[in-house]
């Protein structure tokens, strides 16, 4: 494992990342997913976006190609792993793009390092995210029994049963399965303390929510209460959608990307 220590102290793991769109002298735009997910969660938002705007999608700590460290991992933690990839590319600000367990991430990096975000945009994400005890528990069901006893479920829970059908739950069934136990569990204990709701009006970086219709992990009325906090954040709703909105919905997400992009600078 390949270990960096921030000014801060803290030590960081060196994530493993795909960069698209280098030529472009925009500011870079940092893609972090979901838990159990890897990076290429965003291949429809890479494409596209790459024509105009750099793109580092990143494998969060415990996910994908990256390191997995024993757990238990910190929201602060994983932030400060996504603040070194940037030191290690040499990319001073970035628009910051999360959903779910990587919204909670941009969020951390919003509040610990505001002057690092040119933009900030939570997806399928929340403030916080349940009771601490059912993350707790499923990190202790995932150590015992591995993601392939949750991998159903979560797939189920990303799409809406008319898009999953077509091949999206057996895809993404898969890439949970392929998440590395204890790298999936450590991150559940990290979600388990996560509550930025008290913070939530410190963020200054210009903001944009979206939230799913249809989504059962972060439902509409969670997601809201993001941008009922943040000061002059933006709201937007898509539907027909579940979880991963920025798959089912690629196009429509994507507009809204570049948009929130294009007006922050």
């Amino acid at each position: 494992m390949t270990e960096n220590t921030t000014n801060s102290g803290r030590s960081t793991v060196r994530l493993d990342v795909k960069l698209t769109g280098e030529t472009s002298d925009a500011i870079p735009v940092v893609l972090i997913g979901s838990l159990g997910s890897d990076r290429s969660m965003w291949e429809e938002q890479i494409g596209p976006l790459s024509e105009k705007w750099p793109l580092i999608a990143v494998d969060l700590r415990g996910h994908g190609a990256s390191p997995v460290p024993d757990g238990p991992y910190s929201m602060p933690a994983l932030a400060a792993d996504v603040l070194a990839t940037l030191d290690n590319l040499r990319v001073r600000r970035a628009h910051i793009v999360g959903l779910s367990l990587g919204g909670a991430i941009a969020q951390q990096i919003a509040l610990d390092a505001p002057e690092r975000v040119t933009s900030l945009t939570l997806v399928s994400t929340a403030a916080k995210f349940g009771e601490e005890q059912t993350w707790r528990d499923k990190a202790a069901t995932v150590r015992s029994e591995g993601t392939k006893a949750l991998a159903d479920t979560v797939a189920h829970n990303w799409f809406t049963p008319t898009f999953g059908e077509a091949g999206a739950f057996a895809e993404y069934e898969a890439m949970v399965s392929s998440c590395p136990d204890e790298g999936y569990a450590a991150c559940c204990e990290a979600l388990a303390e996560f509550d930025s709701r008290r913070r939530l009006g410190e963020i200054s970086a210009p903001t944009l929510v979206i939230s799913a219709a249809d989504d059962p992990s972060t439902p509409p009325d969670v997601v809201r209460v993001l941008a009922d906090g943040i000061p002059g954040a933006r709201l937007e709703s898509v539907s027909p959608a579940a979880h991963l909105v920025n798959v089912e919905q690629a196009a429509v997400v994507n507009q809204l990307l570049a948009d929130h992009f294009t007006a922050a600078v």
